[in-house]
């Protein structure tokens, strides 16, 4: 290989491949971004600042899939350019996806306490 090819072919590492990159001030705000958005639900748990567990679950849900989401776009590198606008479809399909495993997760759990937990039908016998 000729110096004049190599010297032309290092040039070719800053080209646009068609996929994200990510700078360090990107990462670092993913990073802080995650950080807060698991600082918040466990606060909001362990203080008991909402008024019902059900607003909480609800609220935590919520978190989770601006957690996921952040996830995907900072240290994923999933955009609308990237891949001819296939990683979104992606992001879209998990985000499809997450909201079905955690409504399908809480209506499991709910009726898993309903019918496996029956307090009021215990509290009549003697």
């Amino acid at each position: 290989m000729s110096t004049d090819t190599h010297a032309a072919g290092a040039h070719d590492h800053h080209h646009d491949d068609g996929h994200a990159h990510s700078t360090f001030s990107g990462y670092m705000l993913g990073f802080v971004l995650s950080v807060v958005l698991t600082a918040i639900p466990f606060w909001l748990v362990m203080s008991g600042a909402l008024p019902s567990k059900q607003i909480t679950a609800l609220v935590i849900m919520a978190f989770a899939v601006v957690q996921i989401v952040v996830h995907m776009i900072y240290f994923l590198h999933m955009n609308t350019k990237s891949e001819n606008g296939w990683s979104m479809m992606a992001l879209i399909f998990t985000i499809v996806m997450v909201v079905i495993a955690l409504s399908g997760s809480l209506w499991v759990m709910s009726h898993l306490n309903s019918n496996m937990m029956p307090i009021h039908q215990m509290s009549g016998m003697k």
